[in-house]
C-alpha cells in the first residue's frame, strides 16, 4: 500500500517536472537535427535554429561548419536577442561578445555588456551598461586575460570606483591618463555613491595610488590611506573627525623576498584611540634585519598616564620580554622580565631575575627572585615604612626557610 502511494507520487512529480521543462526542437537547412547527437550534424554546414517546442519562438541560433559548431552563436529571450558571440573550432568563445537586457515580448533589448575574447580569455576593453544606457563599468584586460584597470559609475554617470594601470588603457570612454596621474603631478578624483553623494577621494601618480579617503555621510574623512614607494600609513576617524586607529607599514626589502615575488607590507606601528581622542593602545614592530619582530606594546589610562608597557629586548644575547605596570598616578606598580623561547611556536616564556612591586606612593613593597629555570628562589615583603616583614628562601620542592627581617 505504501509502495504504491510512493510510486504514484513519483509519477506525478515526474510529470509535473517534465511539463515545466520546455523541449527544444532544432533544425538545420530545413532538416530536424539533435545537437546532442553528432550523427545528425556530421559533415553539415549552416545555421541551426532551436525553438521551444515545435513552432515556438527561436531560443538559439548556432553556426555549423562541416559538422563542427563554429562561428556565430545567438540566444533569444521573449523573442529578442539576449546573447551574441562567436566560438572557434575548440568551442571557446573568440571575438566580439554582447549581452542584452530583455524585458517583455516586443520590447527593444538594451545592450548591457560588450567584450572581446581570444580563445576563451577576455582581452582589451570590457564595457557594461545600465539598462537605461548609462555606462556602468569599463575595464581593460591584458593579453593574459587579467584585468589591469577599471572604472565604475553610478546611474548618474559619476565615477564610483577606480583602479589604474601603469599606462592609460581605458580609451575614449574615460580619461584614465588624467585620472590616474599619467600626466603632470598627482591626480585628485572624487568617487560618488549610488545617490550622487561624495563617497571617497582618491589620488594617483603614474598609476600608483598615493592617497585614498573614504568619507562619512557628512563629508568628513572616515578612512585615510597614504602610500609611497617604501612606506605608508592608514588611519580611521569617527564621524566627528576624531582619530580612532592608525597603522603604519613599510615595504619589505627586495633582499627579503624570492625573485619575482611581489613586495609585501610589514606593519611597524598600530595605535588605537579612545572616542575622546586619547591614545590608549600602541604596538611597535622592528624594521630592518629584524623586520616583523614585536618591539613593544603599551596601554594608557584615560588620564594620559601609562598603564602598562611590554618591551621585547635582547640582554647579553638572551631574548627577554620585560613587563612594567603603572598606577594611574604614573608611578611604577610592578616590573619583571621573562626569558622567551624563540624556537617555540607558542613563544613560551619563564620568569627570570628579580620581579618587584611598588605601592601608589612609589615605595617598594615586594620582591621575588627566580633561578635560570624560572623557579622562585626568594620572596621578600616590605611594609610602608620600608621594613622587611617577610624574607623567605624558597626551595624547588616548595618548602621555605625564613630569614631575619
Amino acid at each position: 500500500m505504501h509502495r504504491s502511494i510512493l510510486g504514484l507520487l513519483l509519477i506525478i512529480a515526474a510529470l509535473a517536472s517534465g511539463s515545466a521543462l520546455a523541449v527544444q526542437s532544432c533544425e538545420l537547412n530545413g532538416e530536424r537535427v539533435n545537437p546532442n547527437n553528432g550523427g545528425t550534424t556530421q559533415g553539415k554546414s549552416g545555421l541551426m535554429r532551436c525553438r521551444d517546442d515545435d513552432g515556438g519562438p527561436v531560443v538559439r541560433e548556432q553556426e555549423l561548419q562541416n559538422g563542427v559548431f563554429m562561428g556565430a552563436v545567438r540566444y533569444f529571450k521573449n523573442g529578442a536577442l539576449e546573447r551574441d558571440y562567436r566560438v572557434n573550432a575548440r568551442g571557446n568563445r573568440d571575438g566580439l561578445a554582447r549581452e542584452y537586457a530583455v524585458a517583455a515580448f516586443g520590447a527593444r533589448p538594451a545592450l548591457v555588456r560588450e567584450e572581446t575574447l581570444r580563445d576563451g580569455s577576455t582581452v582589451g576593453l570590457v564595457r557594461t551598461w545600465y539598462p537605461g544606457g548609462i555606462l556602468k563599468r569599463l575595464a581593460f584586460h591584458g593579453d593574459d586575460g587579467a584585468e589591469q584597470a577599471s572604472v565604475e559609475f553610478n546611474e548618474q554617470g559619476q565615477p564610483s570606483g577606480l583602479r589604474c594601470a601603469s599606462r592609460p588603457v581605458l580609451g575614449s570612454d574615460f580619461d584614465d591618463g588624467k585620472a590616474c596621474g599619467h600626466g603632470s603631478g598627482v591626480s585628485n578624483v572624487v568617487l560618488y555613491g549610488a545617490k550622487g553623494q561624495p563617497r571617497a577621494r582618491v589620488a594617483y601618480e603614474r598609476g600608483e595610488r598615493r592617497r585614498y579617503e573614504q568619507l562619512w555621510d557628512n563629508g568628513s574623512v572616515r578612512e585615510l590611506q597614504e602610500s609611497g614607494a617604501a612606506s605608508g600609513v592608514e588611519r580611521s576617524f569617527s564621524a566627528e573627525g576624531i582619530k580612532r586607529k592608525e597603522t603604519a607599514w613599510v615595504v619589505e626589502a627586495a633582499s627579503g623576498r624570492a625573485a619575482g615575488e611581489r613586495p609585501r607590507r610589514q606593519v611597524t606601528l598600530e595605535q588605537e584611540f579612545h572616542e575622546s581622542g586619547k591614545l590608549v593602545h600602541e604596538k611597535r614592530w622592528r624594521s630592518g634585519e629584524r623586520t616583523g619582530e614585536l618591539a613593544s606594546e603599551q596601554h594608557w589610562y584615560l588620564n594620559g598616564q601609562p598603564r602598562d608597557l611590554t618591551e621585547c629586548i635582547v640582554d647579553n644575547g638572551r631574548p627577554l620580554r620585560r613587563e612594567t605596570s603603572f598606577h594611574d598616578n604614573g608611578r611604577k606598580a610592578s616590573e619583571g622580565a621573562w626569558a622567551v623561547a624563540t624556537d617555540d611556536a607558542r613563544y613560551s616564556a619563564q620568569a627570570v631575575d628579580v620581579h618587584r612591586s611598588w605601592d601608589a606612593d612609589g615605595r617598594l613593597r615586594g620582591e621575588r627572585s627566580f633561578d635560570d629555570k624560572g623557579r622562585v628562589t626568594r620572596e621578600r615583603d616590605l611594609d610602608a615604612a620600608g621594613a622587611v616583614v617577610r624574607n623567605d628562601e624558597v626551595f624547588e620542592d616548595g618548602s621555605r626557610k625564613a630569614y631575619g627581617k
